[in-house]
């Protein structure tokens, strides 16, 4: 197989990195302009009423230092997902720079100039609009181009909430590990903020008059922005689809529903932590899930039949590199401690506890290895630390705290947790440079993401869960030197589904179904 390059890459996807450039403006330019009807204002307002100054700087620099995805994750119960709840967040963001530069530009101008224009006259109104806001403009354009710089950064984070734009290409390739992916997200993104620096510092050593023609010229861009926006981010289709990244861009995911199905239903990119109750409160009617996420069971969600077999067994289980067992002798025996004691109704059950009870990966964890009479207490932990890694979701947060537990009451070594390490591409990498030393894989994601066999093989060895665990435990042996442990027993594959009473109101049971439906027939 031909390595791709980048070019190669974006010229083939042309047309979908033209989108999520258009996405991207979007939102970083509707963003900065609410910024700016906001914050010049509150920025006059604190310049003329100082006694307000600390308070609305303090404010806003407490917002400026939220996390960007915890702020997004605050903005989705009031606003849901799509476009708002990214363009709040952005507006958030924007805000300190402009209030702050707004406030220092005109706090700063000469007050022998202030009494100049007073001696001659001039009202309150006067003063502010033909001598403060002129001779501040400078630093107030400044602000700006620091809000534009930011709000172009963090608009990569839109994609977590449906909103589109370059992260869909960066964390989709974050996750299939694909490097091109990551760079046709990001190289746009990076000149995107040079551009707009550099035609925002234009407009800065234009002046104010050039500045006073623009609130004409904004209105216009505004609604040119929103328009393109609309028309690269709504979906024809009957059905609105939501899925991850990772799924957008694998085989056993979006593309095997295109070539496979022939099924194209325009979904959106949206982070999987969000996606099952965006679909129980109906705001996406098609996602993509783990077959054993506990909030199928808390959404009341249904599982459509995989009629074609795009999806592979996807059975889990420990990967460690060989010289790492021989490094830890008593490790392979420990951690094979739980093969064999999940089926897909106890992993799904775990995930529940997990996702819809709110109870710790810890006391799941425990009460697990309890149950199986499996828990000892911990040794002395003396003999080495042993690095266990896991994805970003619960499953395996509950998966790396029993392997501590384990660990730790069968041998005197030490377990150290480093979880939520994002997508494949990032466990797979951190394993292979030492960085953890086990991490939960499953079968399904080290044969299609990881080895990427030929069609003829991929055929061959996914007709049944034993030969693809024999294939993959042999193909990382011989190339990467890792070993597949024990599988636990339960299969986490992919999954399309909608809510129950959607799919039976439209008697949909099948992927074939849906692609009925979406044609019309």
């Amino acid at each position: 197989m031909t390595h791709q390059s980048l070019w190669q890459f974006m010229a083939e996807q042309h047309e979908k990195l033209l989108n999520q450039i258009i996405q991207h403006l979007g939102l970083t330019f509707l963003s900065l302009l609410l910024a700016i009807i906001v914050g010049l204002p509150l920025g006059i307002l604190i310049a003329r009423k100082r006694k307000l100054s600390g308070s609305v700087l303090g404010i806003a620099g407490i917002l400026q230092t939220i996390p960007s995805i915890a702020l997004l994750g605050f903005m989705i119960p009031v606003f849901g997902i799509g476009p708002k709840p990214a363009i709040a967040a952005l507006l958030t963001y924007a805000l300190l720079p402009i209030i702050r530069n707004t406030y220092t530009g005109i706090t700063g101008v000469d007050p022998a100039v202030i009494e100049s224009a007073k001696a001659m006259g001039m009202n309150r109104r006067q003063l502010l609009f033909k001598v403060k806001l002129p001779l501040a403009m400078p630093v107030i354009i400044a602000g700006i181009r620091t809000a534009a710089v930011i709000n172009v950064g963090v608009a990569t984070l839109a994609s977590f909430v449906a909103a589109g734009g370059l992260g869909e290409f960066i964390f989709g390739g974050i996750s299939l590990n694909n490097t091109n992916m990551i760079l046709a997200g990001a190289i746009p993104a990076a000149l995107l903020a040079i551009v707009l620096d550099q035609v925002i510092a234009m407009i800065q050593k234009s002046g104010y008059l050039v500045f006073r023609k623009l609130k004409y010229i904004a209105p216009i861009v505004l609604v040119v922005m929103a328009a393109g926006y609309l028309l690269t981010s709504v979906s024809p289709h009957k059905i609105k689809a939501g899925f991850t990244p990772e799924f957008m861009g694998r085989q056993d995911g979006n593309i095997g529903l295109r070539s496979v199905y022939g099924l194209n239903v325009n979904p959106l990119v949206v982070n999987d932590a969000i996606m099952y109750k965006a679909a129980y409160e109906k705001e996406l009617d098609l996602i993509s899930g783990y077959s054993t996420d506990g909030r199928i069971k808390a959404f009341d969600l249904y599982v459509l039949d995989d009629d074609k077999k795009i999806f592979p067994p996807y059975f889990a289980a420990p990967i460690i590199k060989t010289k790492t067992l021989k490094k830890f002798p008593e490790l392979e025996e420990t951690l094979n401690l739980l093969a064999g004691k999940f089926n897909d109704s106890i992993m799904t059950d775990l995930n529940y506890r997990s996702d819809h009870l709110n109870q710790t990966p810890e006391k799941i964890a425990k009460d697990f290895l309890i149950r199986n009479n499996l828990y000892k207490n911990p040794r002395k932990g003396n003999s080495g630390t042993v690095r266990i890694g896991s994805k970003i979701f619960g499953e395996q947060y509950i998966l790396a705290e029993m392997y501590t537990m384990l660990i730790e009451g069968y041998t005197d070594y030490k377990a150290e947790t480093k979880t939520g390490l994002g997508g494949t591409k990032i466990c797979f990498d951190a394993l292979m440079n030492d960085a953890i030393d086990v991490y939960p894989e499953y079968t399904g994601t080290g044969l299609l993401v990881l080895l990427q066999p030929t069609p003829q093989i991929l055929k061959n060895v996914t007709q049944s869960a034993d030969k693809t665990y024999q294939y993959v435990n042999s193909a990382f042996e011989k190339q990467y030197g890792i070993q597949w442990l024990k599988p636990l027993g339960f299969n986490n594959a992919y999954a399309l589904m909608m809510r129950r009473k959607q799919a039976e109101d439209l008697k949909i049971k099948s992927i074939s179904d849906l692609k009925r439906y979406v044609d019309g027939k």
